[in-house]
């Protein structure tokens, strides 16, 4: 997956480089900056010291020495004064140096921490947002691995008003669901019969009426075309690249490939999900799609439930579902 939110401590990530949110004289302080010091060792501080400091929205990259890495590309990140002081811009640029530097040094793995959010006071979900849209434009152009560091739960925020209108919709649907369901058994108890058996009877009822059984030859020599198939022939009716539509996917070029080159290939419900969500497939076409790969969305899934709300807003920014997937707990989308 191109870009991924995980919940760990960076100094833990065994990456090519990782990203130090730093003071402007690069000689160590508090948060992040501080861990990364400390489990590097004294040789990263000499090193800075050499450095000069660092200007705000730049990045400057060292050895990583005792870290399980190969570089620290460390950056300096603005502090929060109200927005309206070129802040946004300061960080996104933080984010393209950071970025640039790992590019130049043959980086395939980058990890980041949340830019600024932390004793420079930028608000998270803001600070969010900027790191997020920032990195999955760099991704667009560029392959590499980029995760996106969190070390607690309390350090990640989205939108207040995006979380409460997703909450809201998944308890119209989400437990409407359940509710549904449990009437149902209800039901079935109160009949007098087994669960397993009542809905054998539900269902064998409508059987007198149906089309006779077709020979099982038959079937088989009328498939309707593969997940693989399907696909292909979408993006070419979007006009998109390839490389387009599986960067915008969160997939990675040797995944497509063996997508592009095996019919029978099965992809992830997660990644058969990404596609749909980078080709901008309306709710029938997403469960088409995802059910030639032997997938459904269901209303008992909360993840489901998740990305059909994106789904009915028209909302297909990968990156801002799997910010929402994240806030609650749900497996992110790609591969």
């Amino acid at each position: 997956m191109p870009l991924s939110i995980v919940r760990n401590d960076i100094t833990k990530m065994t990456v090519d480089a990782i990203v130090n949110a730093a003071q402007a004289s690069l000689l160590g302080g508090g948060g992040v900056d501080g861990c990364i010091h400390q489990a590097a060792g004294p040789e990263l501080l000499a090193e800075c010291r050499q450095l000069g400091g660092c200007g705000t929205g730049e990045a400057k990259i060292t050895k990583a020495y005792r870290l399980p890495c190969r570089y620290v590309i460390h950056t300096v990140g603005p502090v929060w004064n109200g927005g309206s002081h070129g802040e946004r811009e300061q960080l996104v640029s933080c984010y393209r140096s950071s970025l640039a530097l790992a590019r130049e040094h043959g980086c395939e793995t980058v990890a980041f921490p949340l830019i600024a959010a932390g004793s420079f006071g930028y608000p998270k979900d803001q600070a969010l947002r900027v790191a997020v849209d920032t990195i999955g434009a760099f991704l667009l152009h560029n392959d590499m691995t980029v995760f996106l560091v969190i070390f607690g739960r309390e350090a990640f925020q989205i939108s207040g008003r995006l979380f409460s209108d997703i909450a809201e919709y998944i308890d119209d649907h989400y437990v409407d669901a359940h509710t549904d369901f449990r009437r149902e058994s209800l039901r079935r108890m109160r009949s007098g019969l087994p669960p397993l058996q009542a809905a054998r009877r539900s269902k064998a009822a409508p059987m007198a009426d149906s089309v006779p059984a077709r020979g099982l030859d038959d079937l088989l020599a009328h498939l309707d075309a593969g997940f693989s198939e399907t696909l292909l022939r979408l993006i070419d009716r979007s006009g998109r690249k390839d490389s387009e539509v599986y960067k915008k996917a969160n997939v990675d070029r040797k995944l497509f490939s063996k997508i592009r080159s095996d019919p029978d290939y099965k992809p992830s419900k997660s990644t058969a999900i990404a596609f749909a969500i980078a080709l901008e497939l309306d709710l029938a076409e997403t469960r088409d799609l995802i059910a030639r790969a032997g997938y459904a969305l269901s209303p008992s899934s909360k993840s489901d439930v998740i990305i059909e709300y994106f789904i009915r807003q028209g909302k297909y920014d990968i990156f801002e579902i799997n910010e929402a997937l994240f806030a609650f707990d749900q497996r992110l989308l790609g591969a």
